[in-house]
């Protein structure tokens, strides 16, 4: 039976005006080159093209100058090397070199996709039965490299969502690595990673139990600096060092709004993409609530499944998961634990879902498997649409299955409460297809989710358009709830 869903008419799309100031690295010849004739230039000269420059791009950026001085910090060692007295620069002049180190990126120029909503942790001066949101997004640029980013609105009684005007600007987070590491966990790690131990070994051997970010990664540039080594082991080590890169925090400014927080790739290990987010709102047993997110790293060869917290949506921990479940794409955490365990549901074969258990966040071992394809519109996979939701009569999980010509389309499963690898019931039609105006775009025939809510006793379930754009559905729960539960 096809349980009706009421399409909003709002839509997310593209805008690419949405920028950033990007570092940009032109390779040690090049820069060497650049520095030399910005070198040549006297200082009314180096005051008169800074000054054009600004005039140019201080009305894009919040504090370009802040990202020009960094950017020349970047090319320090470069410098240096030139027999250029880095220190004895005239402030302007570094500002300049910087500003040559710059590029502007456009985020979500290509794409605007693969929602995600949780509510808000402010949910103050609101009327009755409204809900303050934040939806994040996949936003993709040139080259198909994709952030987060995020929205926030305000859902009314009747389900309509007001959305807050974006900011004027696009902030990028301060970032600080982690610096202390775990040799044993780092070591199962690349072991699941699947780097030889040939590789491996010769770096990890020497470092102590407990080593510091800065031991890894001298030991590891010493041993690609040998002109002998061969193209497979410079690749392996490379990967090392991208999964040490792979921890860190970040922080943006309080004065950047949540609509200008752009979470742009950072480590080696997703310079070609941080996609599919699935946030939720999670509460721990003593009623203390974080923000989750899981997201899939990748760097054009090899994905990493990560980890991302928050209690504020300024300061984030970004990690790699770890363990035999940790592996492929879709994992979404559950909202709460399940007999005092962390509850995540997977799909590390590429086709089937799966449920694991775990003491800690990060750790994924000994999957289930609780869904395979049942019906033709997902015979080619089935898998998750971000966290499961709690509800009385069980979780309610959102799936998208792939049928014939690649179409994605989206079903609802019921599961039970105390122990989710029973189904209670499941959609045996989608509850969301593409329809003929949603089935052009950047990847024609899909609706994707990466997250839902419910609210007014209504499923609230954001999707993406044909990876180029995204809107909303409403579907009535008890409605829902109804048809699974005779689906059985």
């Amino acid at each position: 039976m096809r349980v009706p869903v009421a399409r909003k008419n709002i839509k997310f799309t593209p805008d690419s005006s949405r920028v950033v100031a990007r570092y940009f690295m032109n390779g040690d010849e090049r820069t060497k080159n650049m520095v030399s004739r910005i070198m040549a230039l006297d200082e009314k000269q180096v005051a008169l093209t800074l000054e054009h420059t600004l005039r140019e791009f201080a009305s894009r950026h919040r504090n370009i100058s802040r990202v020009f001085f960094k950017h020349c910090a970047n090319i320090e060692g470069i410098i240096e090397s030139m027999q250029i007295n880095y220190a004895g620069l005239s402030d302007e002049r570094k500002l300049l070199i910087g500003s040559y180190c710059t590029m502007e990126y456009s985020i979500e120029s290509a794409a605007f996709f693969n929602p995600s909503i949780v509510e808000d942790f402010d949910q103050h001066y609101l009327e009755k039965g409204e809900k303050r949101i934040i939806i994040s997004f996949r936003a993709t640029g040139e080259g198909h490299i994709s952030s987060i980013v995020f929205r926030r609105g305000v859902l009314d009684k009747h389900n309509d969502l007001h959305v807050t005007k974006p900011g004027d600007y696009v902030d990028k987070a301060e970032i600080t690595h982690k610096k202390l590491y775990n040799k044993k966990r780092f070591v199962r790690k690349l072991e699941e990673m699947e780097i030889p131990d040939k590789y491996s070994t010769s770096i990890m051997e020497d470092l102590p139990e407990k080593f510091e970010y800065y031991m890894l990664k001298n030991s590891v540039g010493k041993v690609l600096s040998e002109n002998n080594i061969s193209a497979e082991r410079r690749i392996a080590l490379e990967q090392v060092t991208w999964l040490a890169d792979s921890f860190y925090d970040i922080q943006f400014h309080h004065d950047a709004d949540i609509t200008e927080r752009v979470m742009f790739p950072v480590s080696d290990s997703e310079s070609r993409g941080i996609e599919d987010a699935r946030f939720v709102r999670f509460m721990d047993d003593d009623k203390t609530e974080k923000i989750y997110a899981t997201y899939t790293a990748f760097n054009g060869q090899t994905i990493l499944p990560k980890l991302l917290s928050t209690e504020d949506f300024y300061t984030f921990r970004v990690m790699p998961l770890h363990g035999t479940g940790a592996q492929n794409k879709n994992l979404a955490m559950f909202p709460r634990k399940i007999k005092g365990k962390y509850a995540m549901l997977a799909r590390i074969d590429g086709v089937n879902n799966y449920l694991m258990y775990s003491d800690r966040t990060t750790v994924w071992n000994n999957p289930v498997m609780i869904q395979e394809p049942r019906f033709p519109w997902e015979f080619t996979q089935i898998g998750n649409c971000g966290s499961p939701l709690w509800t009385e009569e069980g979780w309610l999980v959102i799936s998208h299955g792939v049928g014939p010509m690649r179409r994605y389309c989206l079903g609802a499963s019921l599961f039970d409460l105390d122990d989710p690898s029973k189904e209670i019931g499941r959609l045996d039609e989608p509850l969301l297809s593409p329809r003929e105006d949603e089935r052009e775009g950047y990847v024609p025939n899909v609706v994707y989710s990466c997250g839902s809510i419910i609210h007014n006793n209504s499923l609230i379930l954001p999707y993406a358009v044909s990876d180029y754009s995204s809107t909303y559905g409403v579907v009535d729960m008890a409605e829902l709830i109804d048809v699974l539960k005779k689906s059985k």
